[in-house]
């Protein structure tokens, strides 16, 4: 595409653009190659990735990804081993059905480590976050939030077939595993309910209570520090 246009915003914006990415202005409506380019480069932007691999020689596998996502799926791109720790610096501990948040050395074999999925929305609302999926490591069960009662709640789930997370559909019940990770500082984020806008995963002021929903004006701990693991 190209702007036969220029104007001071544009020109504002381009100085500020990392290489490889570039602001046009066309009154065209963009292809499905230029969306899907577009949301790879805005998700490696999110990630921290330099500026040398923000270029528009996408592999043939992001591209893919991309183009078949439809307008109402989420597609699972990458999957990380993470540890995470809440805002007291606790570890989470699995107990039967459920995590708590404990005080523990840094390296003990309790400690509970997740692998978190990203996905990507062909038309992803950036305010909310990366969409994400949370599964405790060397386990089939994973993170979900849904109501038992009159208000969402967490849970953890059995999923034995995982192909069945690849892709969820935004009208499908499966959506209650997805969560929108939104990062406040380096390596620290909240864990937004997709289904349940304003929902967040947190941990009690007091130790060795359970990591549940909460929303803002909950008295407890919605941030959690999440580091990758090699």
């Amino acid at each position: 595409m190209e702007s036969k246009k220029n104007c001071s915003i544009s020109q504002m914006w381009t100085k500020k653009m990392p290489k490889g990415v570039d602001l046009e202005i066309s009154h065209q409506p963009p292809s499905m190659r230029c969306v899907a380019n577009l949301i790879i480069a805005m998700e490696r932007l999110k990630a921290g990735m330099s500026e040398s691999v923000l270029s528009p020689d996408f592999s043939d596998e992001e591209r893919f990804i991309i183009e078949r996502t439809g307008p109402g799926k989420f597609s699972r791109r990458e999957e990380h081993p993470c540890s995470v720790t809440d805002g007291q610096k606790r570890n989470l501990v699995r107990n039967n059905m459920e995590l708590l948040a404990v005080m523990l050395p840094v390296y003990n074999s309790r400690n509970v480590y997740l692998n978190m999925a990203t996905y990507v929305h062909l038309t992803p609302d950036t305010g909310l976050g990366q969409p994400v999926v949370l599964g405790i490591r060397d386990t089939d069960f994973y993170l979900s939030c849904h109501k038992d009662g009159d208000k969402p709640t967490l849970h953890l789930e059995e999923v034995e077939d995982k192909a069945s997370l690849s892709e969820i559909s935004v009208e499908s019940d499966m959506r209650r595993f997805l969560f929108y990770k939104r990062d406040m500082a380096v390596n620290i984020s909240t864990l937004m309910s997709a289904l349940f806008p304003n929902w967040y995963i947190s941990t009690s002021t007091d130790n060795n209570l359970p990591v549940a929903m909460c929303q803002e004006s909950d008295s407890r701990y919605r941030n959690f520090c999440i580091q990758q693991q090699s």
